[in-house]
């Protein structure tokens, strides 16, 4: 299938890390997800319910990356693919995770991790 849609640079204020001023402090998160999903049906009726309303999908994902916490970015991502998938119309779904204020001792632009998960 070849029809997405994305929604790109969610900013979600989050708990998630390993270390435990990341746990008590939290910090800035991005989320990136891409759906496949077929859009013929809603690009001839023009109609809302032949498509993924990527607003209401949007405030569902920042609800779960900002209130569950997990260690990991990895888990953060499957639990984000996992919402996505719960709307059958979907195909799949790529998402990556952005952690721009990692712990990391050195010099860096971003740190981000990408799954991509099929029904």
């Amino acid at each position: 299938m070849t029809d997405r849609i994305a929604v790109k640079g969610l900013e979600v204020f989050a708990h998630h890390g390993v270390l435990d001023h990341e746990k008590t402090e939290g910090q800035l998160f991005s989320v990136d997800v891409e759906l496949d999903v077929d859009l013929a049906t809603a690009g001839v009726s023009d109609d809302l319910a032949d498509t993924i309303d990527y607003g209401l999908l949007a405030e569902q994902i920042h609800e779960r990356v900002a209130t569950e916490r997990w260690n990991l970015i990895e888990t953060v991502a499957q639990r984000v693919a996992d919402l996505v998938l719960e709307d059958s119309r979907v195909s799949g779904v790529t998402v990556t995770i952005h952690k721009p204020q990692a712990p990391i001792e050195v010099p860096f632009r971003d740190v981000a991790v990408t799954v991509h998960r099929t029904r």
